[in-house]
């Protein structure tokens, strides 16, 4: 009896590691597990090192550790897993909600002075769109189903557009489209500055811009309400990102509403973009993140974005022909109509001071540069129509 115990003991105690082991992330994990969390620690590494878009990135880069530690399917602990905790962070990127509040914030901190001292410098932030429509083309050309390519596409907006119109195209997708999208915006700073060098010279990068005339308080209030009446007139389906992007910024320009504004540009902001930015890098499980298809949408986001900098660029110049000596624009502002602010008009002003260390270009670039946030969600309004 007392050999029986033992050998009944033994028994247990080895059942008992051995179910242990096969618990274990060590067990699950397999080569691709590795090659994410690689890829997260480097999205970490370049947020606190190099200080390329920190806000976004560590929560993207952190999200990829949480989404890529392996486990025992069924625990109800991933992402994909009905009833999650991450699951149901999660809903607020797969259904779109997360979006829309971020564009809330964008506009209460955001002045459109600029744009509106100088309407023209629309037409710059419009022609940054043919990044998005460019792509769309490449994507059909490269195999993707027309849903799939306007996900592709409008990587070449700005991330909480991709975010949303990807969940109403192709929710498959969301991952890749997501962390492309917000890849590349961190990656501006490299991305941008010899693309402007290629397409200027050294006299056009000398421009020098007469000072904007000053707004009044009554424009900058009007403003929100014809632009969300225009826009959304013409593409009903961008009315949830174009309707919180000006609501907020008449919180912001009423003058009556000051408290509301500071929370939805501070607080709110900052806890959605934590939500969202952990919430996207968790769903790059490796499984369904390290695909033929990923590859593809990495390599059209970089497309995306170097037509749509191209694009602003070359808009400028093309402008110039048309305008009066002393009435010119400096070309190195045409990069800021991609809609990444305010880090694109703060490209053009250093770009700017390398050339004329006299010559202050952010207010003047900051017009295309919140150009282009309406021109991408207007974009995808126009993709949603024809595609949704």
């Amino acid at each position: 009896m007392i050999l029986l115990s033992e050998y009944s003991f033994g028994e247990f105690l080895r059942q008992t590691i051995e179910s242990f082991w096969k618990f274990t992330g060590f067990y699950h994990c397999e080569w691709t597990n590795l090659v994410m969390l690689a890829v997260g620690c480097f999205f970490v590494w370049l947020a606190i090192k190099k200080n390329f878009e920190p806000l976004l990135l560590v929560p993207i880069g952190f999200g990829m550790l949480i989404g890529n530690i392996p486990f025992q399917s069924g625990m109800e602990i991933g992402i994909y897993e009905e009833g999650s905790v991450l699951n149901i962070l999660y809903n607020g990127v797969e259904k779109g909600w997360y979006p829309p509040l971020i564009f809330l914030g964008i506009g209460a901190m955001t002045d459109f002075s600029a744009l509106l001292a100088n309407p023209k410098l629309m037409i710059i932030g419009a022609c940054a769109q043919f990044g998005i429509f460019g792509a769309y083309m490449l994507a059909l050309l490269c195999g993707f189903d027309p849903l799939s390519a306007g996900c592709v596409a409008i990587i070449g907006g700005d991330g909480p557009t991709a975010i949303f119109t990807t969940s109403k195209l192709n929710p498959e997708l969301l991952g890749a489209v997501a962390v492309s999208a917000y890849s590349y915006m961190a990656l501006i700073p490299l991305i941008q500055p010899p693309l402007m060098r290629l397409f200027t010279t050294q006299n056009e990068r000398l421009i020098k811009m007469k000072p904007a005339r000053v707004v009044s308080q009554a424009e900058k209030i009007i403003f929100p309400i014809v632009g969300l009446i225009l826009t959304c007139f013409v593409v009903p389906s961008g009315l949830p990102l174009l309707g919180m992007l000006f609501f907020g910024n008449l919180l912001r320009e009423s003058g009556v509403t000051t408290r509301l504004a500071k929370t939805a540009s501070n607080a709110m902001t900052d806890i959605v973009t934590i939500l969202l930015g952990l919430t996207v890098g968790a769903s790059t499980q490796a499984d369904k993140f390290l695909t033929t298809d990923t590859l593809l949408i990495f390599g059209l986001g970089f497309c995306a974005f170097i037509i749509a900098s191209s694009a602003g660029v070359l808009s400028v110049k093309l402008f110039n022909l048309f305008l009066r000596p002393g009435k010119k624009i400096n070309p190195l502002i045409g990069n800021a109509g991609v809609s990444a602010v305010p880090m694109a008009a703060r490209i053009s002003n250093n770009m700017g001071l390398e050339y004329d260390p006299s010559n202050y270009l952010l207010m003047h670039a900051m017009g295309p540069n919140v150009a282009g946030v309406i021109g991408s969600a207007v974009a995808a309004g126009v993709l949603l129509s024809f595609l949704g």
